[in-house]
């Protein structure tokens, strides 16, 4: 990409910096409103995280919950139990108004096809307030012909993430994936769909079906596109511009489109956050404070946002109690020596799974949501120079639902051992000598653990108590969907290290999402949606889609009050113009 700047200048009224959820929210509505709207990435391809996520969206006061009977008093019961001190009763009120409004909005005139599931439990169902449906809703498969020329210009899956290139749903799809190695029915589902996968790609380069967030995105840049907004990749912000009246009007750009953009009635920052900038991540991230503590899988989170809003005023907001939204992931090298992250999402809330510290112990429930299992892997590591933990499991587990990136039965171990995804061991001992842990504490440890598994129960973490840990487990798995003992060899494991899914520390925005400065005012014309801007939530995580709802949701409401915003500085200014010649 280049760093030169030509001496083109474009026009338009909405200049939209990102093309993730968050920045495609706006600018579809601000188009729906009759505005011209310009959508630039710096990346290679659109899409954003979004595209590589789960795609779910909570939201609640959707269609589902209410007729489930959620109420609003539940809802915010639910959240502020979460945010704790960093609580924000004014946005939450500002987000909850929105979501049906959004949400109609997406559905009705975005051709965003939503699926509301039977269960999507809150993540901390033993919190006041919390449901173990209604609130988090995600998108029915897409094919990717819907995109016409943009089909090839979709952010890709993380491979890792995919079972050899095919990104199973969460919910009935990843169910049956993980019965592939003990029913033939499931099995020849698989086989089905990673055929289909294969053949796509082998003839029109990427496989036609989309899933999960890549569908998200799939729908919203077809809507995008078919509505002719123009989105440009390979362009980079480098400079957002205001006029004499301190109003932001524009931007510089360079790259594949340089030049300058003069937008009329702002600019949207919807351009990630800063997790995958050293400088911010060891001011904000408490256990990062050399910036290489950390590895993110997010896509652009290089902190622009900030950089782009500083100089004008623009502040980092760092109350909430958790300053990303976490996520274990394992880091290695492929044996082209390239860089590969795998985020545990799932993973080890399956039977047979256990996650322990140096030490050799348990430190925390391996049921719990990402999040609150990277908080506590957090705590766990605090005073210590790196953080990790251990997966460990045994044959059975390996064999059955395999560990991560490492997939089960009949694939062997050979490669993930090569790469040094996986260790394994004949027995506990070498084992953990092999991931330097305490033999002695590793065998007490599995000892207890197994002893509770066996009856179905986990006296010291409570693991598999509640729907969600269900839920993350495997339903068909007696007595309990999360738990079974440890106790064949050979045993494995697999390192995790601490990495996130987007930052909860943003841009400061007010109700309306317009950037606030240090003062306390509103910058003019420009505001932030997304990771970019602080999140609505305080620090906790409630449930699947806690970054991809409110990044539509207040996208929604910047496009629809941009053109607003705009008019009543104009007659602002006509007043303030008019008493000076009355003078």
């Amino acid at each position: 990409m280049s760093d030169k700047t030509s001496d083109v200048t474009y026009e338009c009224d909405v200049l939209v910096i990102g093309s993730g959820a968050a920045g495609i929210s706006a600018a579809l509505k601000a188009k729906q409103q009759g505005l011209d709207v310009l959508v630039v990435d710096k990346e290679p391809y659109l899409g954003g995280t979004t595209a590589i996520s789960g795609g779910w969206l909570w939201v609640p006061g959707n269609k589902q919950g209410i007729a489930e009977g959620d109420t609003r008093e539940e809802a915010e019961t639910y959240i502020k139990a979460l945010a704790g001190d960093s609580h924000d009763p004014a946005a939450v009120a500002a987000f909850l108004d929105l979501v049906p409004e959004a949400l109609d909005f997406f559905e009705n005139d975005a051709d965003v096809r939503f699926h509301y599931p039977e269960m999507a439990p809150d993540y901390q169902m033993d919190t006041p307030g919390a449901r173990k449906s209604g609130r988090a809703l995600t998108v029915q498969k897409a094919s990717g012909r819907m995109l016409k020329r943009n089909r090839l210009r979709v952010q890709p899956y993380l491979y890792t993430y995919t079972v050899f290139g095919y990104m199973p749903e969460i919910g009935p799809d990843i169910a049956t994936f993980l019965k592939a190695n003990r029913s033939l029915k499931a099995f020849l589902y698989v086989l089905r769909r990673l055929v289909t996968t294969w053949v796509e790609r082998t003839l029109f380069r990427r496989a036609f079906t989309r899933t999960n967030g890549n569908a998200l995105m799939t729908r919203m840049l077809a809507s995008a596109g078919d509505m002719g907004i123009p989105m440009w990749t390979d362009t980079k912000v480098t400079e957002i511009l205001g006029n004499d009246a301190g109003v932001v009007d524009g931007a510089v750009l360079t790259g594949a489109h340089s030049g300058r953009v003069r937008a009329g009635c702002g600019v949207v920052i919807a351009a990630g956050g800063f997790s995958g900038d050293t400088r911010l991540r060891t001011q904000v991230f408490g256990h990062d404070p050399r910036g290489d503590n950390h590895f993110t899988p997010t896509i652009g989170h290089q902190g622009d946002s900030y950089y782009l809003a500083e100089p004008h005023g623009g502040v980092l907001d760092t109350r909430p109690h958790q300053p990303a939204s976490w996520g274990p992931v394992t880091v290695w090298k492929n044996l082209r020596g390239q860089d590969r992250i795998f985020p545990h999402l799932r993973a080890f809330g399956l039977p047979g799974l256990i996650a322990v510290n140096r030490k050799g112990e348990r430190f925390a429930n391996e049921s719990f949501s990402y999040h609150d299992f990277g908080v506590e892997m957090i705590k766990e590591n605090a005073g210590e120079r790196d953080t990790f933990g251990w997966i460990i499991a045994d044959k059975k587990a390996m064999h059955t639902y395999g560990i991560g990136y490492a997939k089960p039965w009949p694939l062997p171990t050979w490669y993930y051992k090569k790469v040094g995804y996986l260790v394994a061991g004949s027995s506990i001992e070498e084992l953990a000598a092999r991931i330097d842990v305490p033999a002695a504490a590793l065998k007490r440890t599995l000892a207890e653990f197994n002893a509770d598994a066996a009856l179905g129960r986990d006296r010291r973490f409570k693991r598999g108590s509640n729907w969600f840990h269900h839920f993350k487990g495997d339903m068909e798995h007696k007595p309990n969907p999360n738990l079974a003992p440890i106790d064949k060899a050979p045993y494995y494991a697999v390192r995790i290290q601490m990495g996130d899914l987007g930052t909860y520390a943003g841009l400061s925005v007010n109700r309306r999402s317009e950037v606030v400065a240090s003062t306390g005012e509103a910058v003019p014309g420009l505001y932030a949606v997304g990771t970019a801007a602080v999140s609505v939530f305080g620090g906790g995580y409630p449930g699947y889609g806690a970054n991809i709802g409110p990044a539509m949701v207040f996208g929604y409401q910047v496009g629809r009050d941009i053109a607003g915003h705009a008019a009543e500085r104009a007659g602002g200014l006509q007043r303030t113009a008019g008493r000076r010649r009355d003078r």
